[in-house]
């Protein structure tokens, strides 16, 4: 049984685009291909809630094996997604010192899989902050095709020096 919506995903504007991709390049340090989230599209501090997406195309670099013919988008990339949100969301709230600091992967806890991405789709993704300390960082994640909750878990980040300061 999937746990509780974070939100109801029918109520969400997505049209309503507060961050988008050139504005969590400039706090999110992924480029190229690892970038996941398209748009931030809500940003609640009270509630420690953050929503974006991330829309699936068709000439991502996985889609040719992921699978011939029938392509899936891979769950890590689901996770990985789920983490950029969550980064963007701490970053803002002050967990790290963005001049010299990156938040990264610090691990995942709790994820399950419980429906398909496909080209064409876009994974609207919701993080709820459990705990933003200066060190390390935790999110309820959830991903939704629709109305469906195709992932959840929950994401650690941790602070990391950044090359060179």
């Amino acid at each position: 049984m999937p746990p509780p919506a974070h939100i109801d995903p029918t109520t969400i504007d997505l049209t309503r685009v507060i961050a988008d991709r050139e504005a969590i390049r400039r706090l999110n340090r992924h480029r190229f291909a690892m970038e996941q989230l398209d748009a931030v599209v809500m940003i609640d501090r009270e509630a420690n809630l953050i929503i974006g997406y991330k829309d699936v195309r068709p000439d991502e670099f996985w889609v040719p094996g992921h699978f011939p013919g029938q392509p899936l988008l891979p769950g890590v990339l689901m996770c990985e997604a789920g983490a950029q949100l969550a980064s963007y969301f701490a970053v803002t709230a002050g967990a790290i010192n963005e001049e010299n600091e990156m938040l990264v992967f610090g691990g995942l806890d709790n994820v399950r899989f419980r429906g398909v991405v496909r080209p064409g789709d876009r994974l609207v993704l919701v993080s709820k902050a459990i705990r933003i300390k200066k060190r390390q960082s935790i999110h309820s994640v959830q991903g939704f095709v629709g109305p469906a909750m195709v992932y959840h878990g929950e994401v650690i980040g941790v602070a990391m020096e950044r090359a060179g300061g």
